[in-house]
């Protein structure tokens, strides 16, 4: 049975969206305009996002560190491209309680020149280097349209700045963190992903070339989901980075940068979801099995403190659910909040010496014998839902994508059954504006490693330089 509160993301995607955010009780719109309040489900959903990210920056040489919420104007002019490209979205601070500031500051859209500014002062040998550090915070951006979690004013994120000695070095660093978010991406967060090279236009600002980790909506509208930046000598040119290398002259650093947000929360949502509420992967999920006793006999206390024992000993995050609803409403919250598995006890089970589990993924309840090795038994399942539902997002994902040769086709495409379409590009800007005319489509990424599937461009007839996936953007 369809739960009433959710719109059918068939009838109205952008509807259901908001009502399955609102029913799982993941955020609620606040009075600041354009910001959201996040509740604790969807608090604890970016909490193990973090944790595992966090672990894999750290298993890979990274430090945690903080930098300061505002940025003086003066530091941000230094880099040209940067102030240019966020201009429009930058929240100004131009009072200090009563008083006029002498420099107005902003509030950080990112800090490239935070970074920049500090290691230019920390900075002197090839010794020091390579500095390799990432911080948790939050930025502000002034969006004109919001969506929770998927584009909101302040959002929260974590942004790395790393410098180093050599351009092989800092290039190898901008691959290696785009394959830390395409592993987080599928192996935690059972989404599949296309990666590769931003175009000139839709590279980050600064940037010498942006990689990105790209993602396909239940709907068919793309996410850019993760970003890996290099900056070559930009900013540490406009920033004085340099240091004494191993020839004893000054040199500047090469630089990267890159960032996932919570926008990952969104798109967990739009991949997995249904018209019942959320689903989550077991992987990045806060609580991965939910135990429900039916009624208050002792069998089913002492059954249910028994599993939860065991689960909890095996390191399977669990929850008793001994609220005073009834069973019905309780399944219901289950469903909706997204809990991988659910074990029903209850007393006329017992007597029949059964237990019941329910997976979220499918809706399917399994009675099984209550003599069941229940924590194997779990582990299996939990395996099996994480593998169920990256093999039908990607399924989705191939039914979705399309290869195309002229631009009637693009339009079809675009305009009824949007996806990721692969297609010819001969570098111009003018054509790339072109697509953008059939309903929005921008291209996503450069396939570099993918043969080309024509000789000329699909817009001009020009000869053909890249293979590019195109698709309609949050």
């Amino acid at each position: 049975m369809k739960n009433k509160a959710i719109t059918s993301r068939d009838i109205d995607f952008a509807k259901w969206y908001t009502d399955v955010v609102k029913a799982a009780h993941l955020a609620t719109y606040s009075n600041v305009k354009g910001c959201i309040v996040f509740e604790p489900n969807g608090y604890a959903i970016w909490e193990k996002m973090q944790q595992v990210l966090d672990q894999k920056f750290k298993e890979t040489g990274h430090q945690n560190v903080y930098m300061p919420l505002l940025i003086p104007e003066n530091l941000l002019q230094k880099e040209s491209d940067l102030i240019e490209g966020f201009a429009p979205e930058v929240a100004w601070v131009t009072m200090g309680g009563q008083k006029q500031l002498e420099e107005k500051m902003c509030i950080r859209p990112t800090s490239e020149t935070l970074f920049s500014d500090y290691y230019s002062s920390v900075v002197t040998s090839y010794r020091d280097l390579p500095m390799k550090y990432n911080q948790w915070c939050s930025v502000l951006r002034w969006e004109k349209e919001t969506r929770p979690f998927l584009r909101s004013r302040e959002f929260l994120w974590q942004e790395g700045h790393t410098i180093h000695e050599t351009q092989e070095e800092a290039e190898e660093e901008t691959k290696t963190m785009l394959e830390v978010y395409r592993d987080l991406f599928e192996n935690y967060l059972a989404i599949p992903v296309i990666t590769g090279k931003k175009t000139e236009k839709e590279k980050f600002a600064g940037a010498e070339y942006t990689l990105t980790v790209e993602a396909l909506m239940y709907n068919g509208i793309s996410l850019q989901s993760a970003t890996s930046h290099y900056f070559g000598q930009k900013f540490s040119r406009a920033y004085n980075i340099s240091f004494l290398n191993r020839q004893n002259e000054q040199a500047y650093v090469y630089q990267t940068s890159w960032g996932a947000s919570t926008r990952m929360i969104g798109a967990l949502i739009m991949v997995h979801s249904d018209d019942n509420g959320l689903v989550l992967p077991p992987k990045i999920a806060p609580k991965q099995v939910i135990l429900i006793p039916i009624g208050d006999s002792e069998d089913v206390k002492r059954k249910t403190d028994e599993i939860y024992q065991k689960l909890k000993n095996a390191n399977i995050s669990v929850t008793i659910d001994e609220s005073e609803k009834s069973p019905g409403f309780k399944f219901a919250e289950a469903e909706v909040n997204g809990i991988p598995v659910r074990i029903e006890i209850g007393a006329r089970d017992l007597k029949e010496k059964k237990i019941t589990f329910a997976r979220r993924d499918t809706r399917e309840k399994m009675v099984e014998d209550e003599t069941i090795d229940v924590v194997s038994y779990v582990k299996q399942l939990l395996e099996d839902i994480q593998n169920n539902l990256y093999h039908r997002a990607y399924e989705r994902m191939q039914s979705l994508t399309y290869t195309c040769h002229d631009l009637e086709e693009v339009c079809n495409i675009m305009n009824t059954r949007p996806g990721f379409v692969k297609a010819m590009w001969c570098g111009d800007t003018e054509c790339e504006m072109k697509m953008k005319e059939i309903n929005g489509t921008k291209s996503r990424c450069i396939l570099e490693k993918e043969k080309p599937i024509d000789d000329t461009c699909i817009v001009c007839g020009k000869k053909a330089k890249h293979l590019v996936v195109w698709g309609i953007q949050y």
